[in-house]
């Protein structure tokens, strides 16, 4: 049996990297990642020209109708080039609708995200950070035919810039009771605020509501008849939002062992190459090692969010906890291996340092998913 790509995700690889190289060298990220916007529209609307924002939607709804592995190559190659772009939120938001919406919302909203004229993002975390049932306590109040929405979300990826938001609210007083629901950054009682974030590629922000209303037709109903997509619905959002995470992670790590690998063939010390020495050998070497094991475990991980979901939490975790911990290493590592220098503005190393701290924080750190995945392991 080949577990390897097929011959179209190749060249689905190729093709990203060959635009990425052209159209967003590390200047340009740079550049982008200093603007006010955080991201380039010219580069966003070539980006859903290419199919990349409709990869997962189904084609009648204007998409490619791709599966994770797919998914998974896209997002490696962004986080390669560090692209500052809202394409993670804009890919979990249009999954959430995939999965938990009607066929009528699916229609509403999903060829906006893949035409890029709507820039979707996922409100799923709160102050406290805690990623079970217990963290969401956005207050979800029905009244009338309305659903009133009053609380706060933060570390929204592009919360500034979005036009609509999927976020989970509390709709009932039992733990599992949690619902979906999608807002239009313009709604009355909804104000949005970029945060400070150690990785100015990437950006996030908080979302302020009070009393801010929803009608029925823009709640993500799930499974059930007439009630919220219920807890499960979000649990697999955070896990797909995890995936994702790892996806982008694997390029970036990759790409900070290579820009590492290339400095110690060329810097001299003592007369030589570092390359040559053991002290420089060895920290490569576990690099990749631990590059590759991560990489592993979140390929089988995002085959499972398609064709295994019941295993997908543990080996989406699995993955998380250790390229959370892994990359945060081979970002230190880099950074070092460059000598003093490797922490300067002027150099790309200090770039991934920051990237991988990101990775660390985001939708779960190594402690939490540990636990998961002993949790889930019957431990």
């Amino acid at each position: 049996m080949n577990f390897g790509f097929t011959e179209e995700q190749e060249m689905l690889r190729a093709e990203v990297r060959k635009f990425l190289d052209e159209k967003c060298p590390m200047l340009e990220v740079r550049r982008i990642a200093e603007s006010d916007l955080g991201y380039c529209p010219e580069l966003w609307k070539e980006m859903a020209e290419l199919g990349w924002l409709g990869l997962v939607i189904p084609e009648s709804c204007g998409g490619v109708e791709l599966g994770w592995i797919d998914l998974v190559v896209l997002l490696e190659e962004i986080g390669r080039s560090l692209l500052p772009s809202p394409i993670l939120g804009s890919t979990l938001a249009a999954l959430a609708i995939i999965e938990n919406g009607s066929r009528e919302q699916q229609e509403r909203w999903l060829p906006a995200i893949a035409q890029g004229e709507s820039l979707f993002s996922v409100a799923l975390v709160e102050r406290s950070d805690q990623l079970g049932p217990e963290g969401v306590a956005l207050e979800g109040r029905r009244q009338g035919d309305v659903t009133l929405l009053t609380g706060e979300k933060w570390f929204v990826p592009d919360a500034a810039v979005a036009t609509h938001f999927v976020l989970s609210y509390r709709s009932g007083e039992n733990p599992e009771d949690v619902g979906l629901a999608v807002i239009e950054s313009g709604a009355a009682g909804l104000e949005a605020e970029a945060l400070s974030c150690i990785d100015s590629t990437k950006c996030l922000g908080k979302i302020a509501l009070d009393g801010v209303r929803v009608d029925d037709d823009a709640l993500l109903r799930g499974a059930s008849d007439g009630g919220a997509a219920g807890w499960s619905a979000v649990s697999r959002l955070l896990d797909c939002a995890a995936a994702a995470v790892v996806a982008e992670a694997i390029g970036a790590a990759e790409a900070a062992h290579a820009l590492t690998v290339e400095y110690a063939k060329q810097r001299v010390q003592f007369g030589s190459l570092i390359g040559r020495f053991q002290g420089v050998k060895h920290p490569l070497a576990e690099m990749y090692v631990d590059i590759e094991s991560f990489k592993s475990i979140l390929y089988y991980a995002a085959w499972c969010l398609d064709e295994n979901p019941e295993e997908a939490p543990q080996y989406v975790s699995m993955a998380k906890a250790y390229a959370s911990d892994a990359f945060t290493r081979i970002g230190v590592d880099c950074v070092e291996l460059h000598g003093a220098q490797g922490y300067t503005w002027e150099y790309d190393s200090q770039l991934y340092l920051k990237r991988s701290k990101w990775v660390k924080a985001m939708f779960g750190d190594s402690d939490h998913h540990y636990e998961r995945v002993t949790t889930l392991g019957g431990l």
